[in-house]
């Protein structure tokens, strides 16, 4: 049987039999379609998640051995040294003063720009100015406390300030119940030094934990800490978001599988009689499965083509929505997504194959 006959035939079974052969191709468009998405995006999975972590605030938090001592003058420098360039990290130093109302109050100095970066998640109708060191940040329930938002009057230590207060913070934690007040102010006013550091170090929980032992080295005489819940919180969704991806495929290239399977099956029972005519005509048994077994290879190609460019396009969609930043198409996944529907075409191929070795010629052409 010549390379000719062959193609013809094939030809003319993916024509004359479309209903099932397009069955097939959708299966197997739909299993590359699930694969090249998934593959895609997990690609950028661990970056996209690392980043979307980032905006929930400090994963670590260096503190003062002795909080009234604060922290050494170029202790910003050392932490960024230790924790990367890419790291942002913010100051802060506590006191207890009281308001015109008589009120006791937790006031903390910081720098409001290392706090914007740090925190984006906080909830704030206005940022004061970084360059006015009168201003004040005044959180949700401390804004209760002092009888002129607009001019908070404070008293510490027998020391009074007045500070123009331009916006709220809600958070819903212990940071609504603070006034936030530029550092130099605070040290000024206070003589404290900053006592802690919040950090946010990128990266998965492997990178926290180096950039922990490198702060640890580069400042012995303070407390280094990771935020617990964020950090296992990030690890343990990373971990599930994979396995959940790699179920996804399984789930859908064992679907996929199955149709195929049925498909092909059908198939093959429909040919009974054109096969067992080639066999009496002298077509050797490995021809007739080859013959088989390269239809599914050009459904299982076709399915790879289409389904790599509607599951490029899935991954694109997805990311934008979820993560708001586009994941361009990778040739990379092409040959993980091939084998993925190879391995499907051949696994379903199995049972039709068996059948083609079982028949028996003479008796299908006498109608037996």
């Amino acid at each position: 049987m010549s390379r000719l006959s062959m193609g013809a035939m094939l030809r003319r079974s993916l024509v004359h039999r479309r209903a099932r052969s397009l069955s097939a191709l959708v299966a197997l468009t739909v299993s590359a379609a699930v694969a090249t998405a998934l593959l895609t995006l997990y690609a950028d999975l661990d970056s996209k998640l690392h980043h979307e972590f980032r905006s929930f605030g400090a994963n670590v938090v260096v503190t003062a051995a002795d909080t009234s001592k604060g922290l050494p003058a170029d202790a910003m420098d050392r932490v960024h040294a230790a924790a990367g360039a890419d790291a942002q990290a913010a100051e802060f130093g506590y006191a207890v003063a009281t308001t015109d109302r008589g009120t006791p109050v937790v006031v903390a100095g910081t720098d409001f720009a290392a706090v914007r970066g740090l925190n984006s998640w906080w909830k704030v109708d206005a940022w004061p100015s970084a360059a006015d060191a009168t201003t004040a940040l005044l959180g949700q329930r401390a804004a209760q406390f002092v009888g002129n938002e607009r001019n908070v009057e404070l008293t510490f230590a027998g020391h009074p300030m007045t500070l123009h207060g331009v916006g709220r913070l809600h958070t819903g934690g212990d940071e609504d119940s603070r006034i936030y007040i530029p550092m130099t102010a605070f040290m000024t006013w206070t003589g404290a030094k900053p006592s802690i550091v919040e950090v946010q170090v990128p990266g998965g929980s492997a990178q926290v934990e180096a950039a922990i032992a490198r702060l640890q080295q580069t400042m012995p005489g303070a407390k280094v800490e990771p935020v617990r819940q964020l950090v296992e919180g990030e690890k343990k969704i990373v971990d599930k978001t994979h396995a959940l991806m790699y179920g996804a495929v399984l789930l859908i290239a064992l679907t996929v599988a199955v149709s195929v399977l049925a498909t092909l099956s059908a198939s093959v029972l429909e040919r009974r009689r054109d096969f067992a005519l080639m066999k009496a005509l002298g077509g050797s048994q490995s021809t007739l499965m080859a013959m088989f077994l390269l239809e599914a290879l050009v459904l299982a190609l076709g399915g790879v083509v289409g389904g790599y460019v509607i599951g490029s396009a899935a991954a694109w969609t997805i990311s934008q929505l979820d993560f708001h930043t586009a994941t361009l198409p990778r040739l990379g996944v092409v040959p993980l997504v091939l084998l993925v529907n190879l391995s499907i075409a051949a696994f379903a191929a199995l049972f039709p194959v068996r059948v083609l070795r079982r028949l028996e010629p003479a008796a299908l052409l006498k109608g037996e």
